[in-house]
């Protein structure tokens, strides 16, 4: 269940970031090379979908750490870009927004419930491990009840 709460998250979050892209795109940086906050709103779009068919597709810790981190990203930089006028640094363009609109809104409660969902994946250490046949010969060469050599 975990695992289909942290896709949905990220799935949501994947939603209104490419969306809301189009719209940023006129908010550039500067330098020869020149980032707009559209492009990085759809680099968080696809990484979010990466994220999301991660934990769902591969049975790994390694997946929902990826999970854990894309949408723990996405927290932080929506609530540092809404509190904290940093400028624009290099190619990245200033992403000061102080105000909330609802897909921010619908997108930090979406990326928070899926970090939260894969933070307590990763919490139990059972999430990223399927028990595999060697692991079920270890255990009845041991002699625990149930399993036969």
């Amino acid at each position: 269940m975990l695992r289909l709460v942290t896709a949905a998250g990220l799935a949501v979050d994947a939603y209104v970031h490419w969306n809301l892209a189009a719209q940023f795109d006129p908010v550039v940086g500067s330098g020869p090379v020149r980032v707009s906050e559209g492009q990085l709103f759809r680099l968080e779009a696809l990484l979010a979908l990466v994220a999301a068919l991660l934990v769902l597709l591969v049975r790994r810790r390694w997946a929902v750490l990826v999970a854990f981190v894309v949408a723990l990203a996405g927290v932080a930089a929506v609530l540092l870009y809404r509190y904290v006028d940093i400028g624009a640094v290099g190619p990245l363009p200033d992403m000061f927004d102080p105000t909330w609109y609802p897909q921010k809104t619908f997108s930090l409660v979406a990326e928070a419930v899926a970090a939260a969902a894969a933070g307590m994946l990763l919490l139990n250490p059972a999430s990223g491990r399927r028990r595999g046949q060697g692991e079920a010969r270890r255990e009845a060469r041991a002699g625990l009840p149930g399993h036969t050599t």
